[in-house]
């Protein structure tokens, strides 16, 4: 059975596919707001409020998976991903629970899913972490492009060092 499946609370299940599908981070998910979030069909954004050191960003719609969970949420919430009974404290407490309880406590996984998934949409082909050529084996043009995808990754994710994308698809 599918882990997510397990979680109780729809609003955490939607956090989690929040993470998978664009790659944020839990507190983001939570504060998530689908009125603010959603520019148009084709980009989210993401309020420096919400963010790991402020960074607003905009991250690409590409994906109907992406385009599922945004209809989805919207059938839900226009709000934050926080349950009506419940504050940023509690619910991200009950997230905390229930993750534990499933065995997705250490979910920072789905980040890396997020990562990994762009890279080869961008590449062509897979990440080291993957499987895929070292960047030491790239040839000069395919390296060049590589570090151009890498800064993009970095930037979607809410970083701007192109060395911490070697934490999600290797060097």
């Amino acid at each position: 059975m599918d882990k997510h499946a397990k979680i109780k609370s729809d609003l955490i299940k939607l956090s989690l596919r929040l993470q998978q599908e664009f790659g944020l981070r839990k507190e983001e998910c939570m504060k998530f707001s689908l009125s603010y979030a959603l520019i148009d069909a084709n980009t989210l954004q993401i309020k420096g409020s919400w963010a790991k050191g402020g960074k607003y960003r905009k991250i690409p719609i590409l994906k109907e998976s992406q385009r599922q969970l945004i209809r989805d949420i919207g059938a839900v919430t226009k709000g934050a991903l926080i349950e009506p009974d419940k504050n940023y404290k509690s619910q991200m407490e009950q997230y905390d629970r229930e993750t534990i309880r499933v065995g997705l406590n250490k979910n920072h996984g789905l980040r890396h899913h997020y990562a990994r998934e762009r890279y080869i949409e961008l590449t062509g082909w897979k990440c080291p972490a993957d499987g895929g050529p070292h960047r030491r084996e790239l040839s000069p043009t395919d390296y060049d492009h590589d570090t151009k995808v890498r800064e993009q990754i970095s930037q979607e994710l809410g970083h701007e060092r192109l060395k911490i994308t070697y934490a999600y698809l290797g060097s």
